[in-house]
This record gives C-alpha cells, structure tokens and sequence, in this order.
C-alpha cells in the first residue's frame, strides 16, 4: 500500500478496499485525478483507491506530477532524543533534495549537516519512504518522495540552525516532548515516519 498525504489529507493506493468512507475503484487516470481533486477542494478528509495491479496504479499516479527525491533522517542522542527543526511555525526533520550523483545516504547525512550544523553522524538503517503532494506558485503539481534513515549521534556540540534555509530553531526533544510539543505542531507524514522510529526499537 502506498500512503500519499495532499493538503495533510490521507490518499491510500492498495489493493484491496479499505475500510472508509470514501473509496473509489481504479478505473484510469480520471480516477486519481477526482481523487486529488476531492481531497484539494472538498471537506473529504480521506481516500481509498484500490484496484487489482497495486503498481501500475502507483506508476500512472506518478505520471501526473514531477517527482522530487528527497533524503533525511530521525537523528537521535545518547540520550534518546530526536532532533527537530522549526520552519514556518512546524515542526519537522532533517531532510532536503537529493543532489545528481548523491546516493540517498549521503544526502540524508549532508542534509541533516547543512540544516543542524552537526557533524558527528552515523547513518543506521533506512526507516521507510513518504509522500506528499503540493503545487508550485506557476501551478505545477510535485509528489515529493523522501527517504527516510535512523541516524545517530555521537558528539556533543549544540545543534544550529540554518537560518538562510527558513528554519528558526533546531531542538531535541524526548518522547514525552515530542507527543505534547511536536505532534500538535507537525505533518502526517512525519508522525509516520516517528512511528516507524519507534517500532523499530
């Protein structure tokens, strides 16, 4: 099953139906885009598409947007803290573009570098991958995909932020920090992705 999040709003693709309200039987690309369209303009607040062959409805949903790849991480102290950064008033991870000839870890380990100014970095495993949808000022719809790692920190400098890339504070935060503090305050796709973290462990 894939998991795609539009306006912060949850669009399934699987194979069989889920248990919703909303779900719709693929039946082309006029399918995924009255899903989109339901889930940009309407109260809708989720969606089910599900159809027999799970990844040729994932390779035609791909093929209405430009697809950006992206690479981050769940950075975590010896203290079992998770670093957040804070741009635009949200909480959120370590995370950017993957630059031509980069493999996605060692984006996820430059991100992260650029964005916290934390060197000390030691990629662990690869968590899992989200996506999301949002539209450019000239229009353009983009499926950001970003890759998601655990990643450890050994040293003991104070992260800093960097302010060029918008973000106003980077922090760590534990788990009681991050269920009253950060959830309220973060995108779906993020919790996803802290789940994962935490049913690794």
């Amino acid at each position: 099953m894939y998991k795609v999040f539009v306006n912060e709003k949850k669009l399934s693709i699987s194979k069989y139906p889920e248990d919703i309200e909303k779900k719709l039987r693929y039946e082309g690309f006029a399918t995924l885009e009255m899903a989109i369209d339901l889930l940009e303009n309407t109260s809708c607040p989720e969606l089910n598409i599900y159809g027999d062959d799970l990844e040729d409805i994932w390779e035609d949903f791909t093929k209405i947007f430009k697809v950006i790849e992206a690479a981050g991480g769940v950075v975590s102290n010896q203290k079992e803290e998770i670093l957040f950064i804070r741009r635009l008033g949200k909480w959120d991870l370590a995370k950017g573009k993957i630059e031509k000839g980069e493999s996605l870890e060692q984006a996820a380990l430059r991100e992260i570098e650029e964005e916290t100014g934390l060197k000390e970095l030691i990629l662990e495993d690869y968590l899992n991958t989200t996506f999301h949808i949002y539209t450019e000022r000239n229009g353009k719809k983009i499926l950001k995909t970003t890759y998601w790692f655990s990643v450890s920190y050994l040293g003991t400098s104070d992260p800093v932020p960097q302010i060029e890339e918008g973000i106003s504070e980077v922090s760590w935060k534990n788990e009681k920090q991050i269920i009253a503090e950060v959830f309220p305050m973060t995108f779906e796709n993020i919790k996803l992705i802290l789940n994962d973290f935490w049913r690794k462990d």
